[in-house]
């Protein structure tokens, strides 16, 4: 049996079976290799104290501090009723900013002969707030100067002039995790560089081995820069191998060329439409057409602002497709959606949309929808439409991806909403084709450049970034509604007087309000203020309060996904039409509905939602000729994070730079994929947003190599790495991507 590598050896050989339990279960970090590619977050100075003021509260922290003074109190408690309860505060600083540490009980004998003033340590803890101010309860602290005794040496021996501060937990201190790189990190020298020789050197990159040595134990700053570009490099250059290879991959694979008739249907459609195309449509039409006409499946991501007319190019797409002989399938993420756009396509093509019927015109064919809840005859009929080719166009919710579902010719899949779609469902759709059929992803969440270099690394790209005209521009205020409850009042009022001008709203809210569970399981409360303790606002308790209150007399309903799907149509309809005058939502009308008279939006508890979802659900207002106004409604305090967040949606209808504020809040996840898996992203020194060079150069390297070595059988180390990172799950993502 062959050795295992030293970099695949399991941490408990190395660590011990107690640290490399608590390393697998809080860090995920199984071995070696795992723990040498757990980068330190930060590097505190020999000498320099971490800046206090700026600690995040309630996450885990690290810092390096001096005590200032430290003082011990007895008081009485139930536990000691004769005064013998003990706590000790310490009071730590940087100088400029103060922090409290606090110790009791039993916890306080140690720290109160060690923390003496003037003392320096790393102290490790959660921040929390008490009486106003900043503290650590009970933290993990290790000296750096005085009697320190054997473990501070260790510790101030290897690390240079820099100690590396490394994502820790409460189970594992930082320099618990120092000390365990120090003990694996010979193995370092073992490691395969991923990098063809020509590539490191032609870009002046240190070799693997050296990078790993000189981001854990780094002895200038020089040495931190010279390893995170070479580390950055290492994770960009794989990834697009790895997307690389699948575009590769894809352009092997048959598939039927679909040129549209020159008099067909969407020549017809054209000559129909009562407006024209603006120059984006015209030029990612252009793109998606030459794509169809390629005997290789077209994969393609269609990113386009709220309201660019993304619909209308995907239909045309779907008409080019019926024409050359093929079928087109839409998939929608809700029944409401699938229902909205069916509705609106069969409007579009007017007499086109009815072939078989009287009256349908010399080009028609069938445009069917499929969702789950329709009656069996309805179905039936559907089901039977597709399989002879009667309907060139389905519509439809997950239920296209059922076995019965059958297609006399699929040639097109368009996946709307991209971002609610396993890619499971996907794949499942595109194997209804007798041979691959043509791909058209289209999402109205705006991707930036690198992210769709990343993320959708194996899709070329078009963007509609031109808004059409008759487009109006939409007016966002945050209304801080524990601060200045007039405010709120005034949000009521408006409502009122849209209304009063023949328009017509929306109050959306996070929950529905019907739950049984405790509707804070799962989320975690921020210690923001006493808004984050409450459950969020629903939907029927607030429709019913406003109903009775400040906007008793208006017509109002609700919507929420788990009403019937004929009641949630009827809703939709009866909106449609002008029949309600508020509808109180959730976020079931984010995505796709389209009510030109809709022009004000009130957000309950603004606070709640993601960047890109307030984005998305803005876009829902401003739709006609009319103003579109929407208010965003929060109690969290003026200077919280969450505040911050809110005034930057309000200040900018730019799709694209809200995409790249809520990504550098988030942070990039695992871009192959795995993000809801949580521990670990496959990124970890590459930021999506800042090294936008990098990957850029990355992915041209990596066409380039790809093309001239498909099987990479001239690059084992290139051909390792690409395993480690496509583990099984991922290499499916991509796979079926």
């Amino acid at each position: 049996m062959d050795p295992v590598p030293v970099l695949d050896e399991p941490l408990k050989k190395s660590l011990g079976a107690a640290t490399a339990k608590v390393m697998a279960e809080h860090l995920g970090l199984h071995t070696v290799g795992d723990l040498l590619h757990h980068y330190p977050r930060r590097y505190e100075e020999r000498g320099q104290l971490t800046h206090l003021a700026d600690l995040p509260l309630d996450e885990h922290v690290t810092v390096v501090a001096q005590v200032a003074d430290a003082r011990l109190h007895t008081f009485a408690s139930a536990k000691a009723p004769r005064g013998k309860g003990q706590r000790l505060e310490v009071t730590i600083t940087d100088g400029m900013g103060r922090l409290q540490l606090v110790f009791f009980g039993h916890g306080v004998h140690k720290p109160h002969k060690e923390l003496l003033p003037g003392t320096r340590a790393m102290f490790s803890g959660k921040v929390s707030v008490f009486n106003r101010r900043l503290q650590l309860a009970h933290p993990a602290y290790e000296l750096l100067t005085g009697e320190a005794g054997d473990a501070a040496e260790s510790v101030d021996s290897w690390a240079g002039a820099l100690i590396p501060i490394y994502p820790a937990t409460a189970k594992l201190e930082s320099w618990k995790i120092a000390k365990s790189v120090q003990t694996v990190l010979p193995s370092a020298q073992e490691a395969v560089d991923p990098l063809p020789d020509a590539l490191r050197d032609g870009r002046g990159l240190v070799g693997l081995p050296e990078a790993l040595l000189k981001i854990h134990r780094p002895h200038t700053k020089a040495d931190v820069d010279d390893a995170r570009a070479r580390l950055k490099w290492d994770e960009a250059f794989v990834l697009q191998v790895a997307l690389a290879r699948r575009r590769h991959a894809d352009a092997q694979l048959p598939a039927v060329a679909r040129v549209p008739a020159p008099d067909g249907m969407l020549a017809a459609f054209d000559a129909e439409l009562p407006f024209t195309l603006t120059e984006g449509q015209r030029k990612v039409s252009k793109e998606i057409f030459d794509g169809l006409a390629t005997e290789h499946p077209m994969h393609r991501l269609l990113q386009g602002e709220v309201g660019s007319g993304k619909t209308l190019v995907a239909l045309r797409a779907m008409l080019a497709v019926v024409d050359a002989g093929g079928q087109a399938a839409m998939l929608a993420p809700t029944e409401v959606l699938a229902q909205q756009h069916h509705r609106s396509v069969t409007e579009m093509m007017g007499e086109l949309a009815e072939g078989g019927m009287l009256g349908g015109a010399e080009h028609a064919t069938k445009v069917v929808l499929l969702t789950g809840s329709m009656g069996t005859a309805a179905r039936r009929q559907a089901l039977l439409d597709l399989v002879t080719g009667e309907a060139g166009i389905v519509i439809g919710t997950h239920a296209l991806i059922e076995d019965k579902v059958r297609f006399h010719d699929l040639g097109l899949v368009v996946v709307d909403e991209q971002h609610r779609f396993g890619v499971e469902q996907r794949d499942a759709l595109r194997g209804k084709g007798k041979q691959p059929p043509h791909l058209l992803v289209m999402t109205a969440t705006p991707i930036p450049r690198t992210v769709a270099m990343t993320v959708f690394g194996d899709l070329e790209t078009s963007v509609l970034d031109q808004l059409p005209a008759g487009r109006s521009p939409i007016a966002s205020h945050v209304v801080p509604a524990a601060d200045k409850p007039h405010f709120l009042a005034r949000a009521w009022e408006r409502v009122r007087e849209e209304v009063e001008n023949g328009h017509q709203a929306y109050v959306v809210c996070p929950r529905i309000g019907d739950e049984e569970e405790d509707p804070k399981k799962g989320r975690k409360p921020s210690p923001e203020d006493d808004a984050a303790k409450r459950p969020p606002l629903a939907v029927l308790d607030v429709a019913a309060q406003l109903a009775a209150g400040p906007l008793h007399g208006l017509r109002t309903e609700v919507l929420h996904g788990r009403m019937h799907p004929d009641d949630k149509d009827a809703v939709m309809r009866r909106f449609a039409a002008g029949e309600t005058d508020v509808l109180v939502a959730t976020t079931v009308i984010e995505v796709g509905v389209n009510v030109p008279n809709a022009t004000a939006m009130v957000i309950m508890d603004a606070d709640r939602f993601g960047v890109s979802q307030l984005h998305q659900l803005r876009g829902r207002v401003g739709r006609g000729s009319a103003a579109g106004l929407c208010l965003l409604v929060s109690e969290m305090p003026e200077a919280s994070p969450a505040r911050r967040r809110l005034n930057a949606v309000a200040a900018t209808l730019d799709g694209f730079e809200l995409s790249r504020i809520d990504l550098e809040e988030r942070r990039e996840g695992d871009v192959l994929g795995q993000a809801q898996s949580g521990v670990r992203s496959s990124l970890r020194m590459l930021a999506v947003i800042e090294d936008e060079e990098i990957i850029a150069e990355a992915r041209e390297e990596a066409t380039a190599v790809v093309a001239a070595d498909p099987e990479l059988t001239g690059l084992p180390g290139l051909r390792t790495a690409l395993d480690a990172l496509l583990d099984e799950e991922r290499e499916s993502y991509l796979d079926k991507g």
